[in-house]
């Protein structure tokens, strides 16, 4: 876990996402990491934070099988718990599949899950008195394939005030936007244009306060397909103008962007941020080879429960 930060640092990255236990399993470590106080202080010595966890892959917030459900409100619960133990700010969590039953159900389906897994946790530290930053759980944007829910920003908007009809603070609930997600959604932010008309519906629909993090992926599949296809900055079909739009769009100044691009293992996420860099910066991006073109990380995969990562 130290090493991790360090490597963090020696990319120039100052921010991280982790998973804070294996994110394909169900059961959840009993204790906390003994590296968890080194880890810690190594974030805070070297200035890297906000911290984020991402949640468990199998945690389905709007299906209608009872059991699984109650499962993935246990987890969840114990994610912003480790989250408290960890520091961590965000705990990002994708809102999932209504397998069939329809959009009205899997909606009021999150709006009580939620609800009940905040109150199970409680006032976190942060969130106790007049305090108002501690873990925030994070809704993840869909690219709307397998039923999945939170495609649209309409969708959205309805899932977040369903979760606020249950009296959820609502500076405990934020949004994640995916630009992967959001491509195969069909919103093109490959165009400044179509990037202003997106942003203006979420602060409309939904406040852009509420937007706490980015994730920041270029995509390999066609727009408005409903797929999830990562790939490297830039060297996608949203490419370099759009995600410079996007890294650089005042109205996303308050969000965090965390890369989730393939090839973290072959050393890519150093190459991803720097692109990411060269965009803000303003400068033209390199190609990058072919062959690794259709490179697929450990962050590229479809998660088993069918959701998008």
């Amino acid at each position: 876990m130290v090493r991790a930060v360090e490597r963090a640092a020696e990319i120039g990255a100052d921010a991280m996402q982790v998973f804070s236990d294996n994110p394909t399993a169900w059961r959840r470590r009993s204790s906390l990491p003994a590296e968890l106080p080194a880890f810690r202080r190594r974030l805070a010595e070297l200035g890297i934070g906000p911290l984020a966890i991402h949640a468990s892959y199998l945690v389905n917030l709007a299906g209608p099988d009872d059991e699984l459900w109650d499962r993935s409100l246990a987890v969840l619960a114990h994610e912003l718990r480790t989250a408290e133990s960890y520091g961590a700010r965000l705990v990002n969590v994708h809102i999932g599949s209504h397998r069939g039953r329809g959009a009205a159900f899997g909606i009021d389906r999150v709006g009580e899950g939620v609800a009940r897994v905040i109150e199970a946790v409680g006032d976190l530290a942060g969130w106790a008195g007049e305090a108002a930053d501690g873990p925030r759980l994070v809704l993840e944007n869909s690219a709307g394939g397998g039923f999945g829910l939170g495609a649209t920003v309409e969708e959205l908007a309805l899932v977040l005030a369903a979760i606020d009809s249950h009296g959820v603070p609502r500076e405990r609930i934020g949004l994640c936007l995916d630009t992967a997600h959001l491509w195969g959604a069909g919103y093109r932010i490959d165009e400044s244009a179509g990037l202003d008309t997106l942003l203006a519906a979420v602060d409309e629909q939904i406040g852009l306060d509420r937007v706490a993090m980015v994730h920041l992926n270029d995509s390999r599949a066609e727009p408005g397909s409903f797929s999830d296809r990562h790939q490297h900055i830039g060297a996608g079909r949203i490419g370099e103008a759009g995600l410079r739009a996007v890294v650089c769009h005042p109205a996303l100044a308050g969000a965090t962007c965390y890369l989730e691009t393939p090839g973290m293992d072959e050393g890519y996420d150093a190459i991803n941020l720097a692109r990411v860099r060269d965009l803000i910066e303003g400068r033209a991006l390199a190609a990058l080879p072919e062959k690794d073109l259709e490179m697929r990380g450990s962050r590229a995969r479809t998660p088993p429960s069918g959701g998008e990562d």
